[in-house]
């Protein structure tokens, strides 16, 4: 991480959302992601959000995690208003795993063009692995 320039954006309606959102953060913070996280309302917020999506390319992102709630506005109406890719991630209380997805998606599409974030998202699915084999060698 030679800057800390956020290059994901983890947005959510209301700061109630952060239960869920704080997941995709973590996820992001496993792997040494720079990123920021905001509240901004598709709806008592419509023009910040406006601003937002159309200047987050320039303002150095490169993805947005969106967290959905009860109307499920913001990861469309900020799609529909920038390029980047915007991982919408359902805001309930079941919806955890979601978001750690929605981090695990984003690590991934950076790892692209990232050689240390592809390297460590490897160990990250090697380590899976071995978790599950732990956990079979216990049921026999």
């Amino acid at each position: 991480m030679a800057d800390n320039k956020p290059e994901v954006a983890v947005i959510m309606g209301s700061a109630s959302d952060w239960e869920t959102m704080k997941h995709a953060c973590e996820m992001l913070d496993q792997f040494e992601v720079p990123y920021m996280k905001q509240v901004i309302s598709a709806h008592r917020t419509p023009e910040l959000m406006g601003e937002f999506a159309h200047n987050a390319r320039a303002n150095g992102l490169k993805v947005i995690i969106a967290g959905a709630g009860g109307a499920a506005h913001l990861p469309g109406m900020v799609a529909a208003q920038t390029t980047l890719p915007v991982i919408g991630v359902p805001v309930r209380s079941h919806a955890l795993s979601g978001a750690t997805n929605a981090g695990l998606l984003a690590v991934s599409i950076l790892s692209t063009t990232d050689e240390r974030l592809a390297k460590a998202l490897q160990d990250y699915r090697d380590s899976l692995k071995e978790k599950v084999a732990e956990s079979n060698a216990q049921l026999v």
